[in-house]
């Protein structure tokens, strides 16, 4: 999977695995379409590209005060946001916003896990590609 197309394909389909997951697990949200779904992804897939980084930026020194935590508010707050901005996806809160972000945050770790450990077989071990080859890694 070489592809920057392909792997931003399967980043969009973790997402909404993630998204439907929520929808499923966490009471107060609720996605009624697939095109409902669709928008949800690319709006949360965007917003985690442009707006996520410039607001860990600015509060900085109090997700370092809170340990980590704060992260956990801004994906909520994005998550929130998205609610308020598609037709058809609603949560219903901030709790239900940061259990649908959890939800998410969970299933992209445990599905990109689970293809790192998938793939391990495919690369050909670092090192000399000819016996007596010398390699200087910096």
């Amino acid at each position: 999977m070489n592809s920057p197309f392909a792997r931003l394909l399967v980043r969009w389909l973790v997402l909404a695995l993630g998204v439907v997951i929520a929808t499923h697990v966490v009471p107060g949200i609720h996605c009624s379409d697939v095109g409902a779904l669709v928008a949800v992804v690319v709006l949360l897939s965007f917003f985690n590209a442009i707006l996520r980084p410039v607001l860990v930026l600015f509060t900085l020194r109090f997700i370092i005060v809170t340990m980590g935590l704060g992260i956990v508010v801004i994906n909520a707050i994005l998550f929130l946001f998205v609610g308020r901005l598609v037709d058809g996806f609603t949560v219903a809160g901030f709790w239900p916003a940061v259990g649908g972000s959890l939800v998410v945050s969970v299933t992209n770790f445990v599905v990109s896990a689970f293809m790192r450990s998938s793939g391990k077989g495919r690369r050909p071990p670092p090192g000399p590609s000819q016996p007596g080859e010398d390699v200087i890694d910096i």
